[in-house]
C-alpha cells in the first residue's frame, strides 16, 4: 500500500505541475502576439483586452483543474485508509523477523521479470525527482537502507543483532570481522552490482559481494538509498548508517571497508566527513575506500544539460520555456554530479542551477587509509582522443582520478605523502559495465588480501576478460 499511495500521490502532483506548464506556455505564445499587436496602434489596446480575458478564463479553469485533482486526492487517500484498516494484518509473534524484510533477488537472469523491473523503475523515479519524494514524504522514497544476504535489515531494532546473524545464515554464512559496505550509482539500486554476472564470471549470481566472501570471507553489507536526494543529505545518512552497524553488529569489527560506484562514491566521501565531525565509532574501523568511476570533478553530462537548460530558458517560445522548466526540475542529486558536491556548504544558499563551479568546501581524505581512485575510457588507450573527451560516457578519467578539493594542489601533496593513494585505468570499459568487471573486481580482491601490495600499473581489462 505504501508503494501504491506513493504513485497516486506522485500522479497527483504531475497533474499539478502540468497545468503550471500549460500556464507558462500559453503565456509565453501571448507575450509573443503582443511583441507584434503592440506595435500597430489600432490592434494595440483591442488586442490586450482580448488577452486579459484569455488569462482570465484561463486561470479558471487551471485553477478548477488542480482544486478537482486535490479533491480526487482526499477521497482516494481515504479509500486506502479504509482498505488498509479492513485488510487482515498477520501478526508477526517473531521480534527478530519484524527487522527483516525480504529483498528482490540479485541475479542478471531475473532482468526482465517484473519484480526487478518495478524495482528498476523506483530506482530511476528516485533519481529524477527524488529530493521531491522526500520532501513530500511519497511512499516511493527509497530513503536509506542495509541489504545484508537476501534480506533489508532494520540496523536501529532492539533486535538488529539478531536479525543480521539470521540474514546471513539464510545464505550460509556467518558474521565475518571484516565487513565491505557497497554503494550503488545514480539511478539505480543495490541490485546494480550483479550487471552482466553471467557474461563476465558464468554466475548469474556472482557480484563483488559474493566473490569476495568466496575469496576472502568478507561479510558485505550493500547500502540502497534515494539518489535523488543532495549528495550531503545521503552522506549524512549513510555515516548514521555505518555507526547503527558497527553498534548493531554480532561480532567485533576489525576491518570496514567503503566502495562506492559512481555518485556511490561521493556519497562515501561525504559520509566520512559527517562521520568525522560527529566523531563517529565506524572511522576507527576503515581500512581501505574504494571510488570506482566516481565524478569527483564533476559529470560532463550532467554539465551539458545545466547549459541546455539556460539556453532554452532564454528563449521565449512554448517549445523551449516547457523543456527549460521540465529540465529544471531535476532532482538535486542529478545536479550535484556537475561539480561534485559532496557537503550542504556546497549547494546551501547557491543558485542550483549555476554553470561555474562557486567553489567547494575541501574535503581531506581520511588518516591512516588507503584509497583507489578508479576510472575507465571506452577506448583501450586512455590517451586517445575519444577516451580523454568521454570518458567512460559519463566521468572522464581526470575527473574519475580527482582526490581534493581544486585550487588547493600544495595541500593535496602533503596529504599524498600521508596516505597510501592509488589510481588506476582500464581501458574498453562502460561506466556500467565498473561494477562487476572482472578486472576491477580483481583490483578488491588483491587489495583487501592479507599484506597486499599496491600495484599503481596500468591493467589492461582483456586479460581477465572472458568475453574478449
Amino acid at each position: 500500500m505504501k508503494r501504491l499511495r506513493g504513485l497516486k500521490a506522485l500522479v497527483h502532483d504531475a497533474i499539478d505541475v502540468t497545468t503550471h506548464l500549460v500556464r507558462e506556455g500559453h503565456e509565453s505564445t501571448s507575450r509573443a502576439v503582443m511583441r507584434v499587436t503592440d506595435r500597430i496602434e489600432p490592434l494595440a489596446a483591442p488586442a490586450r483586452g482580448v488577452d486579459q480575458v484569455r488569462r482570465v478564463s484561463t486561470d479558471a479553469v487551471l485553477g478548477t483543474i488542480r482544486l478537482v485533482n486535490r479533491g480526487v486526492e482526499v477521497v482516494t487517500d481515504l479509500g486506502i485508509d479504509l482498505a488498509e484498516r479492513a485488510r487482515e494484518r498477520r501478526a508477526i509473534d517473531d521480534a527478530v523477523e519484524a527487522a527483516l524484510e525480504p529483498a528482490v533477488p540479485m541475479r542478471s537472469d531475473v532482468l526482465d521479470t517484473g519484480a526487478w523491473i518495478g524495482d528498476a523503475a523506483i530506482a530511476l523515479v528516485n533519481a529524477a525527482v527524488g529530493d521531491h519524494l522526500g520532501k513530500r514524504d511519497n511512499g516511493l522514497d527509497l530513503g536509506m537502507s542495509a541489504r545484508i544476504g537476501d534480506h533489508y535489515v532494520d540496523l536501529r531494532s532492539d533486535q538488529a543483532k539478531a536479525a543480521i546473524t539470521t540474514a546471513l545464515a539464510r545464505v550460509g554464512q556467518a558474521p565475518s570481522s571484516r565487513v565491505v559496505v557497497f554503494v550503488h550509482g545514480l539511478g539505480t539500486t543495490e541490485w546494480s552490482w550483479c550487471l552482466e554476472a553471467a557474461a563476465y564470471h558464468g554466475d548469474p549470481t556472482a557480484t563483488f559481494a559474493s566473490m569476495l566472501h568466496r575469496d576472502l570471507g568478507t561479510t558485505a553489507v550493500l547500502v540502497r538509498y534515494n539518489t535523488g536526494r543532495h549528495v550531503s543529505e545521503n552522506g549524512r545518512g549513510l555515516a548514521s548508517l555505518l555507526s547503527d552497524l558497527v553498534a548493531a553488529y554480532p561480532t567485533p569489527i576489525e576491518e570496514l571497508v567503503l566502495v562506492g560506484h559512481s555518485m556511490g562514491g561521493l556519497v562515501l566521501r561525504s559520509a566520512c566527513h559527517y562521520g568525522q565531525k560527529a566523531d563517529a565509532p565506524w572511522l576507527a574501523h576503515v581500512r581501505r575506500v574504494f571510488c570506482i568511476g566516481s565524478p569527483h570533478g564533476g559529470a560532463p553530462l550532467e554539465k551539458f544539460g545545466n547549459v541546455l537548460t539556460g539556453v532554452l530558458g532564454a528563449i521565449d517560445l512554448p517549445g523551449t520555456l516547457v523543456p527549460a522548466r521540465i529540465l529544471e526540475g531535476r532532482s538535486a542529486g542529478i545536479k550535484d554530479l556537475r561539480h561534485g558536491a559532496l557537503l550542504d556548504e556546497d549547494w546551501m544558499g547557491r543558485d542550483p542551477d549555476a554553470l561555474l563551479d562557486e567553489g567547494r568546501a575541501d574535503v581531506p581524505l581520511l588518516p591512516n587509509v588507503a584509497y583507489h581512485f578508479v576510472a575507465a575510457t571506452l577506448t583501450r588507450d586512455p590517451a586517445h582522443p575519444l577516451g580523454r573527451m568521454i570518458g567512460d560516457l559519463l566521468v572522464r578519467v581526470p575527473s574519475a582520478q580527482r582526490h581534493g578539493t581544486p585550487g588547493r594542489a600544495s595541500q593535496d601533496a602533503v596529504r599524498e605523502e600521508t596516505f597510501e593513494i592509488d589510481t588506476q585505468h582500464f581501458g574498453g570499459v562502460l561506466h556500467h559495465q565498473m561494477q562487476n568487471h572482472p578486472a576491477i573486481y580483481a583490483v578488491l580482491r588483491d587489495a583487501l588480501r592479507p599484506r597486499a601490495t599496491v600495484d599503481h600499473a596500468v591493467v589492461d581489462p582483456a586479460v581477465v576478460d572472458p568475453r574478449d
